[in-house]
C-alpha cells in the first residue's frame, strides 16, 4: 500500500466531511454567543442600576477628561463588589455550559472521524487508489470496536473530567498572570516607580504562563480522543496520550506544525482583510465598517474551527492507520558498486608450470 501523510489525510477528512466542521462551529459558537449575550445584557443592566445625580451629569457634560474620570469614579464607587460577584457567578455558569457542550461535541466529532478512517483504511486495503464513499460509513460502523460503539454513553463522565481539567488550567493561567504581575510590581515600588522595568519583567513571565497553558490544553484535548476511542477513564486517557506522543512524536509534530503554519497564515490574511475597511473609515459609513469587521471576524473563526477539525483528524489518522503507512519513507541509498577486479591478460613466461624446458620440473623436484 502507498504511504500516506497524516496532515494531508486530516485536511482531506475536513474537506470531505463538512459536517464535522459544522458540528464544531455549532457547539463553539453557541457557547460563545451565550457568553457574549450574557456579558452585554449584564453590562446594560448594571449601568441601569447606577445612580447618577445632577453634579455628576454636569461633570460628564463638560467634556473635560479629568472631570469625566472623576464623575465615572464617583458613579462606580461602592458598586464594584456586585460586578465582581455577578461576574464570578456568570463565569461558573458558562464554564459548566462549556464543559457539557464540549464533551458532547467532542464525542460526536471523534466518533465520526473514527468511522471515516476505518472506512478509509478498508478502502486502502482493497485498492490503493480507492477513496471512501459516504455510503460506506453505515457499513463500517458495525465493524468498529465495541468500546467505540458505546463511547457516547460510557465515556461522557470521562469527557466531563477532561474538560473540567481544561477549565481548571484556564483558571490557573489567570492566577499565574496575576502572580506574574505581582512579582513584576515588586521592581517598581511607589517610592521609586519604574514601569518600564516592571513591564520588562512581566512580559517573559506572562509568556511562560501562556506557553504552559497552551501545552497543557493541547495535551488534554488530545487525551479526549483516547476517552472515545478506547473507552478510557480520565487518568487512563492521560496516560495513553503520553504514550502516544512518546511513540509517534514525529507524525504528531508534523501535523501540529503544518496546522500551526496554516493558522498563522489565516491570521495574517484576516489581519490584512480587517485593515482594509479600517483604512477607509473616513470614507465609508460606520455601520458598513462595523459590518465588514464582523464578517471578517466570523469567517476567520470558521476557518480556525475548520483547521482544528483537520488537526484532530490528523491525530486520529495516526492512531487508526498502520504505522508503516504514516511513517516517512526511507531515503533511497544507492547500492555500492562492487570493486572491479582487473583481469591479467598477459602470460608470465617465468612461471614454472608454463616453462617449455623439458625435465625442469622433475629436476627441481
Amino acid at each position: 500500500m502507498p504511504r500516506i501523510s497524516p496532515t494531508a489525510e486530516g485536511f482531506r477528512a475536513a474537506f470531505r466531511r463538512p459536517s464535522l466542521t459544522l458540528a464544531e462551529i455549532s457547539w463553539r459558537w453557541a457557547v460563545g454567543a451565550t457568553a457574549s449575550a450574557l456579558a452585554l445584557f449584564g453590562l446594560i443592566e448594571y449601568l441601569r442600576t447606577l445612580p447618577v445625580n445632577n453634579a455628576e451629569l454636569l461633570f460628564l457634560r463638560t467634556r473635560q477628561p479629568v472631570l469625566i474620570v472623576q464623575a465615572i469614579a464617583h458613579i462606580l464607587r461602592g458598586s464594584l463588589d456586585r460586578v465582581v460577584l455577578a461576574a464570578m457567578l456568570a463565569a461558573i455558569a458558562l464554564a459548566g455550559l462549556w464543559i457539557i457542550a464540549a464533551s458532547l461535541g467532542r464525542i460526536a466529532t471523534v466518533r465520526a472521524l473514527l468511522e471515516y478512517f476505518a472506512s478509509r483504511r478498508s478502502a486502502l486495503d482493497n485498492s490503493s487508489s480507492a477513496l471512501t464513499q459516504d455510503s460506506e460509513s453505515a457499513e463500517v460502523a458495525s465493524n468498529l470496536p465495541p468500546e467505540v460503539a458505546t463511547a457516547s454513553t460510557s465515556s461522557f463522565s470521562s469527557m466531563i473530567g477532561i474538560n473540567f481539567l481544561r477549565a481548571a488550567v484556564v483558571l490557573a493561567t489567570i492566577f499565574g498572570l496575576e502572580g506574574a504581575s505581582i512579582l513584576a510590581g515588586f521592581s517598581s515600588p511607589p517610592s521609586h516607580p519604574q514601569p518600564g522595568l516592571a513591564f520588562f519583567l512581566f512580559l517573559p513571565l506572562a509568556v511562560l504562563v501562556c506557553v504552559a497553558w497552551w501545552i497543557l490544553n493541547w495535551f488534554l484535548s488530545l487525551a479526549a480522543v483516547f476517552v472515545i476511542r478506547d473507552a478510557e477513564d480520565t487518568l487512563g486517557a492521560l496516560s495513553a496520550a503520553a504514550t502516544f506522543c512518546r511513540q509517534r512524536i514525529g507524525p504528531v509534530l508534523a501535523v501540529s506544525t503544518w496546522n500551526a503554519l496554516a493558522h498563522f497564515a489565516a491570521f495574517i490574511g484576516a489581519t490584512t482583510a480587517v485593515s482594509l475597511p479600517l483604512g477607509l473609515i473616513a470614507v465609508l459609513p460606520g455601520r458598513a465598517v462595523l459590518a465588514c469587521l464582523m464578517f471578517v471576524t466570523l469567517v476567520y473563526f470558521a476557518l480556525v474551527d475548520w483547521l482544528y477539525t483537520a488537526r484532530l483528524a490528523g491525530y486520529v489518522c495516526i492512531l487508526e492507520m498502520p504505522e508503516a503507512l504514516t511513517a516517512p519513507a526511507p531515503s533511497y541509498v544507492p547500492p555500492t558498486p562492487a570493486p572491479r577486479v582487473s583481469l591479467e591478460t598477459t602470460i608470465d613466461r617465468d612461471e614454472p608450470i608454463l616453462s617449455d624446458v623439458p625435465g625442469r620440473i622433475t629436476s627441481e623436484v
